[in-house]
């Protein structure tokens, strides 16, 4: 007999109660409950490889055999590093994104180059004429051994895994997934919550990469409980900006590798391609200097960048002086202008400033800092810096510019893009050799040390 009851799920974590609470005992958000009607099944069907129950004992841990299995290389090596030096046999990986980014183009795109391995992918959202339409464009030397299954029903799923066994499966996506031991509608948290875990007991039980395919909410989140997340090995984020081509493959958790890491992809006609030295394609290419940009040595992850920023300072026309930042947190730039206000006597408080950071990328490293601050008194100035320059520097309240981390890193990329002077804090200047670097290092100490250097 079936057993229906009636629980309440916390959409942010996933906490269950018998009745509705306002506030979620576990994390503490306000009215995340939500109602839903489950319908179980008291008796397991025999068979099934994700029902099955496996009878274990506790083992002493000098007594566990590790098994060396090697990982399988996906073709893309930006991908390869984020997640840690391949895909690992039996992992779960959740890969979520906006819609439209590219999240379906990345995995088909794996499946299509993986010619010595058998990759079912399964999409509850195309069609098999679509996902071959789109094949068809992005892969000029299509996969024999990838197939196409369009199925929501996890207990058909599994059959027709038993039958073909794959290699790597991928799942498009986890939330048109739909559970017959769970009698709620697909996307609900109880069947999100029940499909993973069952595609969990497959990819462990048979040392199976499973991939799934998540949607994310307006708030940028992946969408369903937070214990999703909990589940899988891997969580990796496909972000961007849509009118730009550039898209990054971050790694927000990972059970098998570093979560710093990052790969960088530009998107095309032709699908994805892998972008190997971002810094170049990031600065902009220009034949004379304007005023009000400044070049920026960051790290996304473990990685160097050189990124633009430019600013624009003008005269307040409406009387209510304007503050617009794009890639950059508006709060930090409001945090960098009081600081010119009061350190270097700018008066910006009657001044309109606007921010953009080039490429479309979200920047969140404080070593931006320095580089704003120049682009905005370059702007205010009207006097150009010179492009050969860049900056790496944390700015502190009181004016000072606090040192970074990995600044050796940093002042070998600028010296191999070709940059002559790199302006950094003097206490990063402690503890290197400054005499190995070709490319002129610039300690300062506050930011009015800077104003007297450049201008």
């Amino acid at each position: 007999m079936a057993k229906s009851t009636s629980i309440y799920y916390c959409k942010n974590c996933g906490y269950q109660s018998a009745n509705w609470i306002g506030k979620c005992p576990a994390c503490s958000e306000w009215n995340t409950f939500e109602q839903e009607v489950i319908h179980r099944e008291e008796k397991l069907i025999k068979g099934k490889a994700l029902t099955t129950l496996i009878k274990s004992k506790p083992k002493a841990i000098s007594e566990i055999a590790l098994e060396e299995m090697p990982r399988i290389t996906t073709n893309y090596q930006e991908l390869d590093t984020v997640l840690g030096g391949g895909i690992v046999r039996g992992s779960l990986t959740l890969l979520g994104g906006e819609p439209g980014i590219g999240k379906s183009t990345l995995l088909l795109q794996i499946g299509l180059d993986l010619q010595k391995q058998k990759v079912l992918y399964i999409s509850g959202e195309e069609s098999e004429s679509q996902l071959k339409m789109r094949a068809e464009r992005i892969s000029k030397h299509p996969n024999k051994n990838l197939y196409i299954l369009t199925e929501t029903q996890t207990q058909e799923i599994v059959k027709h895994i038993e039958e073909l066994d794959p290699d790597i499966v991928i799942v498009d996506s986890i939330q048109t997934m739909q559970s017959s031991l769970i009698d709620s509608a697909a996307g609900s948290i109880s069947q999100i919550k029940e499909c993973a875990a069952e595609f969990q007991h497959l990819a462990k039980n048979t040392a199976m990469p499973v991939f799934l395919i998540g949607h994310i909410t307006k708030d940028g989140v992946i969408a369903g409980p937070k214990i999703l997340e909990h589940i899988v090995d891997t969580v990796l984020q496909f972000e961007g900006d849509q009118h730009y081509g550039y898209r990054i493959v971050r790694c927000v958790k990972n059970r098998f590798g570093s979560t710093s890491e990052l790969g960088i992809f530009e998107m095309n006609a032709a699908g994805l391609r892998e972008v190997t030295n971002p810094s170049e394609i990031l600065l902009t290419n220009r034949d004379e200097l304007f005023s009000g940009a400044a070049v920026a040595a960051v790290l996304e992850g473990n990685r160097p960048l050189m990124i633009e920023t430019q600013a624009l300072v003008s005269t307040a026309v409406y009387g209510t002086p304007q503050r617009s930042a794009t890639g950059f947190d508006l709060r930090r730039l409001n945090m960098l202008l009081a600081v010119l206000e009061k350190r270097c006597r700018f008066r910006l408080g009657a001044k309109d400033v606007f921010l953009n950071i080039v490429g479309g990328f979200n920047i969140d490293d404080p070593a931006i800092n320095l580089a704003i601050m120049a682009a905005i008194l370059s702007s205010t100035a009207d006097i150009s810096i010179d492009s050969k320059i860049c900056f790496a520097g944390e700015m502190g309240l009181s004016g000072e510019v606090r040192p970074v981390p990995r600044i050796e890193q940093r002042i070998s990329e600028a010296e191999k893009l070709g940059f002559k002077q790199f302006f950094l804090s003097k206490y990063n200047v402690k503890g290197i050799d400054v005499s190995k670097y070709q490319i002129k290092i610039m300690p300062i100490g506050k930011i009015d040390e800077m104003l007297k250097l450049l201008f």
